[in-house]
């Protein structure tokens, strides 16, 4: 008996339960999308207790809404299309904004059968990935029909995340590691200079205390103390 194939919908099942257990030390996500229509956010409110970490999402499938909802500079929409880098992260920056999220997730692609009348082609897709100290946007193309697409685009984004989620986690913590590392080394030589700071004044003290002896034991001479004075005279005749 043959294994069941994977299907793309069971494959993006699984991306969302790995990025939720990165989700689940206390952070939330948002989601924006457009050609998805909510798939995205379905995959990741499909796993129980997503409330914990679930800030709400957005269908903006208009550029409209872009616009209203969501804060996407309508110059960007007119000079690049909605299907651009520019307008993923700004559509991910808006959800991070408005639902006071950890992380965003935005998509918007074209799903077809047909294009629109755009230059993108069919298959092809922006998702956005924003946080609170970054924002990034990624793109790539999935052959197949309008249902095969929006579920590649969902499975991309959630692989997008995963892996910036981590780099990210990676860098905040080799940032902290040398933190650490400074300050260890900021108050060593604090330590050091301390120490020499003490040194320094018990050496001075000490020499202090030798001229304070030596002026002490000058002061002990008498005063009217004759040092080589006492000479006996005699006169020329020998008599005393």
């Amino acid at each position: 008996m043959c294994d069941r194939e994977v299907t793309m919908d069971e494959e993006a099942q699984a991306a969302a339960a790995r990025l939720v257990r990165r989700l689940k030390d206390g952070y939330t996500i948002t989601i924006a999308e457009s050609c998805t229509g909510g798939l995205l956010a379905s995959t990741l409110t499909d796993i129980a207790g997503a409330s914990k970490w679930f800030n709400q999402s957005w269908v903006t499938y208009s550029n409209d809404t872009k616009i209203r909802e969501l804060n996407v500079d309508p110059k960007t929409l007119e000079k690049r299309g909605a299907v651009s880098a520019e307008v993923a992260i700004q559509m991910a920056q808006g959800a991070l904004a408005r639902a006071n999220a950890d992380i965003a997730i935005s998509i918007t692609g074209i799903a077809g059968p047909s294009n629109d009348g755009t230059n993108k082609k069919v298959g092809y897709v922006y998702v956005g990935i924003a946080s609170r100290t970054w924002a990034i946007s990624e793109a790539t193309q999935i052959g197949g029909n309008r249902q095969e697409n929006k579920e590649g685009f969902v499975h991309f984004a959630l692989l997008t995340a995963i892996r910036h989620w981590d780099q990210a986690m990676e860098l905040a913590e080799k940032t902290l590691q040398d933190e650490i590392k400074q300050r260890e080394e900021e108050a060593r030589i604090k330590a050091l200079e301390e120490i020499a700071r003490n040194q320094r004044a018990k050496a001075a003290a000490r020499s202090a205390e030798w001229q304070a002896q030596s002026w002490s034991d000058k002061s002990n001479i008498p005063s009217d103390a004759n040092i080589g004075t006492d000479v006996e005279w005699s006169d020329e005749s020998g008599n005393e």
